[in-house]
């Protein structure tokens, strides 16, 4: 913060001269002081605590079933200029690995949503968790901003909207400045006040900011990763839809399991079903990045 001195100068407090009563002026001074000291103290909380913001999260995965629509939670953890944004259920497990060591065995590659921001540095990277192996892709796509003059109550929240383009969709955000932080739910960010609200134009992908928490506990258990590319993240996909169960890199050529009535079932029919449900969810949220797997 730049605070103008010639203020403080422009007062003469040793002549009798002065046009303005010495007790006016040591007032309009200490109202000048306390306002400092006030938006000192708004950026020092502001800046200096953790937060953690709770988004209800819905997705359609399959485009030829609008129905169909997923629903998490999903946790903004921030502190100062960094931030992880992901489901609840990873942030439990992600806990449950610091403590004890053990971690998620994650199947498939595709829609997932762990974010690390550093906002300072602008730098925004994507977690993929798969085969017990934590792989770590640079966002780098730029968010445009387009902030209009439009704005809204959204909770308690008074709200400015923005759109800007991300991953082949289009996207309307709404920001508040009551919220000082230049962040978001997943990539987004940039704006001079947190996302409380952001969806795609066709309603696929919706993120809707409903609790605030000050403080709690930021931590990250992903530190530990291997740095892809989009196209080695096409490459890992196709290997998880060629082999869900990863039977060729355990040296098996065949393999069976049971099912709920105790029948033996060999693993191909199984293989077949994770494959249809792959092909299904068709509709990623990073709709340029959609492989194709035929």
């Amino acid at each position: 913060m730049i605070v103008n001195y010639s203020t403080f100068h422009s007062y003469n407090f040793l002549t009798s001269q002065s046009s303005k009563p010495l007790a006016e002026v040591l007032n309009k001074l200490s109202s000048q002081m306390k306002f400092i000291i006030f938006f000192l103290g708004i950026s020092t909380f502001c800046f200096s605590q953790k937060f953690s913001f709770i988004y209800e999260t819905k997705y359609k995965l399959n485009s030829e079933k609008p129905d169909d629509v997923n629903s998490d939670y999903m946790i903004l953890d921030l502190k100062k200029n960094s931030s992880i944004f992901r489901d609840s259920l990873d942030k439990n497990l992600d806990s449950i690995k610091l403590n004890n060591g053990h971690g998620r065995f994650k199947m498939g590659v595709e829609n997932q949503f762990y974010i690390k921001k550093n906002l300072a540095q602008k730098r925004i990277e994507k977690v993929i968790t798969y085969l017990g192996t934590d792989y770590l892709l640079p966002v780098e796509e730029i968010l445009n901003w387009n902030i209009t003059s439009e704005q809204k109550l959204i909770g308690k929240y008074r709200s400015q909207k923005a759109e800007t383009h991300y991953g082949g969709r289009n996207w309307i955000a709404w920001f508040t400045t009551e919220l000082p932080f230049a962040d978001g739910p997943y990539i987004f960010s940039g704006l001079p006040g947190l996302i409380v609200s952001i969806q795609d134009s066709n309603n696929e992908y919706s993120f809707n900011l409903i609790e605030v928490k000050k403080g709690g506990n930021i931590f990250d258990a992903r530190t530990k990763t291997v740095k892809i590319d989009w196209k080695k993240y096409e490459t890992l996909a196709k290997s998880y839809f060629n082999d869900p169960f990863n039977i060729n890199s355990k040296g098996w050529k065949t393999a069976t399991f049971t099912d709920p009535k105790g029948n033996t079932v060999d693993i191909s029919i199984k293989v077949k079903e994770m494959q249809n449900n792959i092909l299904q969810d068709n509709n990623p949220i990073e709709l340029n990045r959609k492989i194709n797997y035929k």
